[in-house]
């Protein structure tokens, strides 16, 4: 039974995954445990009455097996648990089953990516884009796009990047005054920098924004990144400008982030592509 296939009154017994676990103390004094588990379908609260405090409070991203009853509290779903212990290697568990995963795997879409830059005429862009894709290392293979609000999932930076690669291809093809490369590039370096923005788990959750995330944002630290980067190659400066301007205005609106509103049309589709 998957998390919202739960019904009041029902009982439940699966693995589920750590979202988050709190130890806490009732009116009474006595200890427990709040804690929000989840599989791939969704998450539930719930709340470990009979925890002893000699038990280790389960860490975030980890896997255990549960067995309690569905109640209703607030007009809310809620599993009481009466039992539970870590998952055992024994166990076998199916992460698809407990994490959202992109639908394709993060090898495929990572080659997508590569053979997009390889196809490029431009060295200068060439060699800018494939840089900053190398400094992302591993983490690009799991890396989530959000932290809620859209690819959401394991390797969804790369599923979100992928995605709107697809959809550059038919505009291009729809709009042939546009610069594919500077469009296609502006796609694939436009969210690289949430990597560093988020603090996010293999498992594809993040956990929180980081300090840099916070006090400076992936737009800006993009752009930072990308001018040392280009100076360091040598990039043409009319390119790693346009570069920038993509960057910085792909949110369009400075309530959303974006200090600049896109300024000419590679810009402004990048904009479009995003919001779709």
């Amino acid at each position: 039974m998957t998390v919202n296939q739960l019904e009041t009154n029902a009982r439940f017994v699966g693995f589920l995954l750590v979202r988050s676990a709190d130890a806490r103390t009732d009116k009474k004094g006595g200890s427990y445990l709040d804690l929000t588990l989840a599989d791939k379908t969704g998450d539930i609260n719930c709340k470990y009455w009979d925890w002893n405090q000699l038990m280790d409070v389960p860490k975030q991203g980890s896997v255990i097996k549960v067995q309690g009853l569905v109640q209703e509290y607030n007009s809310r779903k809620q599993l009481r648990i009466e039992r539970m212990r870590a998952a055992l290697p024994q166990d076998e568990v199916d992460m698809a089953q407990l994490v959202a995963c992109a639908p394709e795997k993060p090898e495929v879409m990572r080659k997508d990516i590569e053979d997009t830059i390889d196809a490029f005429q431009s060295e200068g862009l060439k060699k800018i884009v494939r840089e900053m894709l190398r400094l992302t290392g591993d983490k690009l293979e799991w890396f989530p796009a959000a932290q809620r609000l859209h690819h959401a999932e394991r390797s969804g930076l790369l599923h979100h990047t992928t995605s709107m690669l697809n959809l550059a291809r038919h505009v291009v093809a729809a709009y042939p005054f546009l610069n594919a490369e500077l469009l296609y590039a502006g796609v694939i370096l436009h969210d690289l920098c949430k990597i560093e923005e988020m603090a996010a788990n293999e498992i594809g959750m993040v956990s929180d924004y980081t300090a840099e995330g916070m006090l400076i944002g992936h737009l800006v630290d993009g752009v930072a990144q990308i001018d040392a980067l280009g100076r360091e190659l040598g990039t043409r400066p009319e390119t790693l400008m346009m570069i920038k301007h993509m960057i910085l205005s792909h949110h369009d609106l400075p309530e959303y982030g974006s200090p600049k509103p896109p300024m000419f049309p590679e810009a402004e589709a990048l904009h479009t592509l995003d919001l779709l």
